[in-house]
């Protein structure tokens, strides 16, 4: 096995731990588990109580104002587009390479040969010396992470360089692409978004009659932008991703239905979608909602309620622009009768 595909294989093995980097100028304490990872609080008196939390990658997530609630979930990105696989970020100190290379060296699992390059390529000055010990403070090794999500797919093993070395206020080597930046933190922010349900507000709610107007509507109280930060403290660069709800699409879930409007599309308005039912309006065709033509018989029709999220992002820097818009839907069952006439 080549030397760099074996440290490559080795070090994913300690992203995907517990192994992520500690040493940063900010301290970071884990408090213990939120939503599907650690859960982290800043204990340098700087945004104190905030909802952090610490994914092995070298990312520090700020969740507090992300969706709320048991229903909240992930938006579905348009296209082919997905978070990156892996990327490159600080990990170790000098002295904690070291710990972390030697007690691979001591356990024998990797094989005289690749672990003599090793030591040739990190203490005998091939290119660095005793890993950079005289270095302390003026910069860190970088490495490799792994998305959890994506980890087994091929993309995650395309980070395959051996660790390296940046000092502080250095770009990262020109040829390591998918070394962390602002954008990528972007990214790996969008993954972390939550959005609020999306179940409408109907009237009549949940039991109809064929041919009369069923409106439907969100209250703006309820859809308010959302957003997720990822930084690196250690390079003191971050990146916001914020969704904000755009427009509600409407899939009756039978043919045998008008919509309105007719594309089923609701656009946001002034914060809201649609208009409430008020007493009075039955009659009347509502700017957003549906109209059933026939009977759902003993069942019932699964009404689909999509909401159409808008992606962006700002940076450090000035950086930032559009993400791939998001969409996050519910279904709700919905029953229509026959108005049943009295003949006399």
């Amino acid at each position: 096995m080549p030397a760099v595909r074996k440290s490559s294989l080795c070090f994913m093995a300690l992203a995907l731990g517990a192994t992520a980097f500690m040493s940063t100028p900010s301290a970071w304490a884990a408090r213990g588990r939120g939503g599907n990872s650690e859960t982290d609080t800043q204990v340098d008196g700087k945004g104190a109580g905030q909802d952090l939390s610490a994914i092995a990658g070298g990312v520090s997530f700020d969740r507090s104002r992300n969706g709320r609630g048991e229903a909240a979930g992930p938006v579905t990105a348009a296209g082919n587009w997905t978070p990156p696989a892996c990327w490159y970020a600080p990990k170790y100190t000098p002295a904690q390479f070291k710990k972390e290379r030697e007690s691979v060296w001591a356990s024998e699992s990797t094989g005289a040969q690749w672990d003599l390059e090793q030591r040739k390529r990190y203490v005998d000055g091939e290119p660095y010396k005793d890993f950079n010990a005289d270095k302390a403070g003026k910069g860190y090794w970088w490495d490799s992470y792994v998305n959890e999500a994506r980890s087994g797919e091929p993309g995650a093993l395309a980070c395959d360089k051996p660790t390296f070395w940046v000092d502080n206020g250095d770009p990262p080597p020109a040829d390591v692409p998918e070394a962390v930046t602002p954008e990528i933190l972007a990214h790996l922010a969008y993954a972390e978004v939550r959005v609020p349900d999306t179940e409408i507000e109907l009237a009549p709610k949940a039991n109809t009659k064929v041919n009369l107007p069923t409106w439907a509507w969100l209250d703006k109280a309820e859809f308010k932008p959302v957003s997720v930060t990822a930084s690196v403290p250690v390079l003191n660069i971050q990146a916001t991703a914020t969704a904000t709800p755009h427009s509600l699409k409407i899939e009756p879930g039978t043919k045998d239905a008008t919509l309105h409007p007719a594309s089923g599309e609701c656009p946001i308005q002034d914060g809201s979608i649609g208009v409430p039912y008020t007493q009075g309006s039955a009659d009347q065709t509502p700017p957003c909602g549906l109209t059933y033509l026939r009977s759902s018989g003993d069942g019932t029709y699964k009404l689909q309620a999509t909401i159409t999220w808008k992606m962006h992002w700002t940076g450090t820097g000035g950086a930032g622009g559009d993400l791939p818009d998001g969409t996050f839907g519910t279904t709700q069952n919905i029953t229509v009768q026959e108005i049943q006439a009295i003949n006399r």
